[in-house]
């Protein structure tokens, strides 16, 4: 009851900005539909359309539910803080499961088809971005979910699990780009230049997913839209402050 009492009422503005940001992700997950079903054949596994699996996974897992991902912390602001760590880290899983899948399945049509795989600047950037969301998925795990971390481990590293998680976010949409552009230039070549209708949709694409990219970080990096610290963990902080200052609570 008390902590309910103390809850934190969310910033006026702050619903709003959520709900656009999740209106323009959906928006890019549907338009990559319709940009691959109008122009591309739609999706497959076990034929040429097993390509388009590619880039629908990345989008949606790599960017929309990573960008939702880092969100958490913004939209559950009174909830249990292990309840919203859980959250986090399960839809960073999910993200990871669906990217997984998008990269079998580029791989796998590259082999059937005797493509070279890992020679474009977005293959390159794309194995990075992949390799990094793994170890920061790994060692955000091992700081905040497995209970050895420490109190102390955990606050050192916070700011650059923060700092990497938005470099990482960035770099996926980055990446998205690249790879829309490509995959513009091997299709349309110099028709691009023309304003055929798959480039046109395409662009369309391209600023809906840096207009997502926009809105989840301006709200993350909005200082009074942080979550507040609750009860438990602000006692925690006083504790380690005291251990290892030798302040006392009634100090501050």
């Amino acid at each position: 009851m008390e902590s309910r009492a103390s809850a934190a009422p969310a910033p006026r503005a702050l619903p709003y900005y959520v709900a656009f940001s999740q209106l323009l992700g959906l928006t890019v997950v549907a338009t990559t539909g319709a940009w691959l079903g109008l122009y591309r054949g739609g999706i497959a596994w076990e034929s040429a359309l097993q390509f388009n699996v590619h880039p629908l996974c990345m989008v949606i897992g790599l960017v929309f539910l990573q960008g939702d991902a880092l969100l958490v912390y913004r939209v559950f602001r009174n909830e249990a803080k292990r309840t919203t760590k859980v959250l986090h880290g399960l839809l960073h899983v999910f993200a990871f499961i669906i990217a997984l899948v998008g990269l079998v399945a580029v791989f796998d049509y590259h082999r059937k088809n005797g493509y070279a795989d890992l020679y474009s600047l977005h293959s390159w950037c794309g194995i990075l971005v992949f390799v990094l969301y793994f170890v920061q998925w790994l060692v955000g795990f091992s700081f905040f979910l497995f209970p050895g971390a420490s109190f102390s481990l955990r606050s050192r590293y916070r700011p650059q699990h923060i700092f990497f998680g938005a470099t990482i976010f960035l770099l996926s949409l980055g990446t998205a780009l690249l790879g829309l552009k490509e995959a513009l230039l091997f299709k349309l070549g110099t028709k691009y230049s023309t304003f055929e209708p798959e480039g046109v949709l395409a662009n369309v694409l391209g600023l809906l997913l840096a207009s997502f990219g926009v809105a989840v970080l301006y709200i993350l990096t909005r200082g009074d839209w942080k979550r507040p610290p609750q009860a438990e963990e602000q006692a925690l902080s006083m504790d380690f402050k005291t251990l290892t200052e030798g302040d006392s609570p009634s100090s501050q």
